[in-house]
């Protein structure tokens, strides 16, 4: 049931500004009591709390509409905001998603019933700015991906328990070999729980790609055979191969999701299917995400140097296939805190910078730039000159920044990556230093002489 409350005396007087939404209400999120306010002329008591039930925030919509409210204003706290902002958005409401950062900085508001008048305040005279929220569509998959990245952690977490058991029994297995989940991993750690205690058995599981000789491999799984470490690993490669299906599941999952959207030119029915080939061999699950994605962007991410499969899937889950909300290149890399924010009063820069902020694009575009150490491409050759000029976090950023333009482009453009249009600056970068030595040898008596001429 709803509570009434009266005003709070301390918005009295601050309404000074021109009134450019008369239509807008705030909200107060809590984990299980809302505080919502609206304008004084909408209701006898404007400030009213209701309950986190789901019939209760069905009232509180109805409510809202009583009092013709249009817009509404409220912060993104926890994701105790998302049922109530679904519930607003169906019923028709221009719901504004706030930063909690963007608004606590002000004196003197403690309670729910104060913070939620001075939201209403701010987003009636326009002082609120909205949060970049995708299309619902996009938010299932974000909901997916996010699932899937906890997954993944979970595993990880089932691998590092593996190590620790054979650490205990002295199985240097995890030394030896660079992934003890890889094929040759996985078979002597079935050989082991399934009773194998001979060395030269379990190397002859051995991968022939795998750098470590049989002998070397051998060596490693001499060790001292505890049934209470065993015990241990294999509970825990249980719970790892539990969360594989459960990664493979959520894969379908998200990959049924991504053929519900649209080409950017091309109708659903027309939708890109799996390539056939010729033999029974059964295409990669990397294929088909490329196919996918490749289809819903309108070009082709993973083209580009450093974005792989999983980053190009965090980039459509964290903004969608839809870039226009962007104005331009430099909006969408700001909106990731990818460019410098200035500070500077009376004419003197205070601070030159990157805002903090936790954005999960941009978390992936500086995977991917720092993954471009020991690319051949000219966004790698890019990348080492801006380490060597300013060190490895501002070359990452840099670089992030880079890749944050590319992508832009080619979304909103459709075009493909060219990586030749990058060679040309590099060319002239490459001619522009070589001026610049012949003109620093010169200066000092000597004379560049090309290594043809030289020889």
């Amino acid at each position: 049931m709803a509570k009434k409350h009266k005003k709070d005396g301390k918005t009295k007087g601050s309404a000074s500004l021109p009134v450019m939404r008369p239509d807008a209400a705030g909200i107060d999120i809590g984990a299980t009591e809302i505080y919502v306010a609206v304008p004084t002329d909408r209701a006898d008591e404007p400030v009213r709390a209701f309950p986190t039930f789901t019939q209760d925030l069905y009232a509180l919509a109805e409510w809202l509409k009583q009092c013709r409210i249009q817009t509404v204003a409220m912060e993104s706290t926890g994701v105790y905001w998302i049922p109530l902002f679904q519930i607003l958005e169906e019923r028709g409401f221009e719901v504004c998603l706030v930063n909690a950062r963007h608004v606590k900085n002000v004196p003197g508001r403690r309670t729910d019933v104060s913070d939620c008048q001075w939201l209403q305040f701010l987003h009636s005279v326009g002082l609120l700015r909205a949060s970049y929220r995708p299309e619902q569509e996009v938010c299932a998959v974000r909901s997916l991906l996010r699932h899937r990245e906890s997954l993944v952690q979970m595993a990880a977490t089932h691998v590092n328990r593996m190590q620790k058991a054979l650490d205990q029994m002295n199985l240097q297995l995890h030394h030896v070999i660079s992934d003890i989940v890889g094929q040759t991993g996985l078979a002597i750690v079935d050989g082991i729980l399934a009773g194998q205690r001979d060395p030269q058995k379990l190397a002859k599981l051995r991968n022939q790609r795998i750098h470590a000789s049989e002998e070397v491999i051998a060596k490693s799984l001499v060790g001292d055979y505890r049934p209470e470490h065993l015990f241990t690993l294999r509970q825990s490669l249980t719970a790892y191969r539990s969360y594989q299906k459960l990664l493979e599941e959520c894969d379908r999952e998200i990959s049924l999701r991504l053929q519900n959207f649209n080409s950017p030119d091309a109708p659903v029915e027309s939708s890109v299917e799996a390539p056939k080939t010729a033999t029974k061999k059964r295409v990669s699950a990397d294929g088909v995400l490329r196919t996918e994605l490749k289809r819903v962007f309108g070009s082709d991410l993973t083209k580009i140097p450093g974005i792989r499969c999983g980053i190009a899937q965090t980039l459509f889950g964290e903004i969608g296939p839809d870039f226009t909300k962007f104005p331009s290149a430099s909006d969408f890399a700001s909106w990731m805190a990818l460019c410098p924010d200035n500070d500077i009063s009376g004419g003197k820069v205070l601070w030159v910078g990157t805002r903090k902020v936790k954005c999960r694009a941009a978390t992936a575009l500086r995977m991917a730039a720092q993954s471009l150490h020991h690319s051949n491409s000219a966004l790698g050759d890019f990348y080492r000159r801006m380490r060597g000029k300013l060190g490895a976090p501002k070359a990452i950023t840099a670089a992030a920044h880079k890749l944050a333009r590319i992508i832009f482009h080619l979304v909103t453009t459709g075009q493909e990556f060219d990586d030749a249009k990058f060679a040309a600056d590099q060319l002239r970068f490459q001619k522009r230093q070589e001026s610049n030595l012949r003109a620093k040898a010169k200066s000092m008596g000597f004379q560049l002489v090309p290594v043809e001429q030289a020889g």
